[in-house]
């Protein structure tokens, strides 16, 4: 099990990006959430099997609509999530 932090950055707020991601997420065995920073950033924290977060990603970054809104993004491992079930939309920071 692994638990990433990614960045998204680009054209990708006001463009439905958290309601597509959730709905990404939702075809995968993934818990975590994905929420807008103030920055004009998108937040998106995932925990899975390591297999099931590349495949994720995969899709969200490389075939789904948002791909060609992704200017670029940042990653980096996290600390394993606790008391979270599911994924979510979490409010605007």
């Amino acid at each position: 099990m692994i638990t990433k932090r990614i960045i998204f950055e680009g054209r990708i707020q006001k463009i439905g990006f958290r309601y597509t991601t959730r709905q990404i997420a939702l075809g995968f065995d993934v818990i975590g959430w994905v929420k807008n920073l103030p920055d004009n950033t998108v937040e998106l924290v995932i925990e899975g099997e390591t297999l099931e977060l590349e495949e994720f990603i995969d899709e969200l970054t490389k075939e789904s609509t948002l791909s060609h809104h992704i200017k670029q993004f940042t990653t980096e491992d996290i600390p394993k999530l606790e008391n979270t079930a599911g994924f979510i939309i979490t409010k605007n920071s």
